[in-house]
């Protein structure tokens, strides 16, 4: 019997696969890594000191967590309601912080919030088309707000969107197509500015060991 189509918030439930319920620790939450290499690279400084922030696709939410370990009011916005439930049940005794199911565009269309910091961690903004998140986001940053966001090392040559494999889409890569968004920090940069951001720094972080794969690093602000 063939398999029934996937869907887009089916892929993202199983993106970061869980271990059966009750059997998977959470994640230890002491630090704020924007690189896939833990402890390398800048931390939660690069957000400034908000009061406010929204994560874009948070998954696990251990980002989240260290931000409202330090007293943070965070929001983490994520398209899985599996990934949203096991966020909830690790961290539901961390104060200031909540997940909320739901898609980042959709998210930011409705909610009436204001915030000083706006960040994705190798999430929602690697998968959502720029063209349609950053109006949103831009709306939704408090005056000299931060957005920033990292993802893997975009490849030479292959910029815009881009198809996404993965091995939980096995038999099925003719029935879903997941894309996310690459580009050299030049043009991220422009598109940005584009957008009405300011004060712009889009680099790629070198990975610590020679040879393996750096992280695409952007900050930008709303203007004040």
């Amino acid at each position: 019997m063939p398999h029934a189509p996937m869907t887009r918030a089916e892929y993202w439930d199983k993106y970061k696969p869980c271990k059966s319920e009750g059997t998977q620790p959470a994640p230890r939450a002491d630090r704020f890594d924007w690189t896939q290499y833990p402890g390398h690279g800048p931390g939660a400084e690069v957000l400034e000191d908000p009061h406010r922030a929204l994560e874009l696709g948070p998954a696990e939410g251990k980002e989240a967590a260290h931000l409202a370990r330090q007293g943070v009011d965070v929001t983490g916005i994520d398209f899985s309601l599996v990934q949203v439930a096991r966020a909830r049940a690790w961290w539901h005794d961390t104060p200031g912080l909540s997940f909320v199911h739901a898609e980042a565009c959709a998210y930011l269309a409705s909610t009436p919030a204001e915030y000083d910091a706006i960040y994705s961690v190798w999430g929602a903004v690697w998968f959502t088309d720029p063209e349609d998140l950053f109006p949103y986001v831009l709306k939704r940053l408090a005056p000299g707000g931060v957005f920033a966001f990292s993802h893997a090392e975009p490849v030479t040559g292959s910029y815009g969107p881009q198809q996404m494999r993965g091995k939980w889409l096995e038999g099925r890569e003719r029935e879903l197509t997941v894309l996310r968004w690459q580009y050299a920090p030049e043009m991220w940069a422009d598109i940005l500015k584009r957008h009405g951001f300011t004060d712009i720094d889009a680099h790629v972080l070198k990975a610590p060991e020679p040879g393996s794969l750096g992280t695409l690093m952007v900050r930008a602000h709303v203007p004040a």
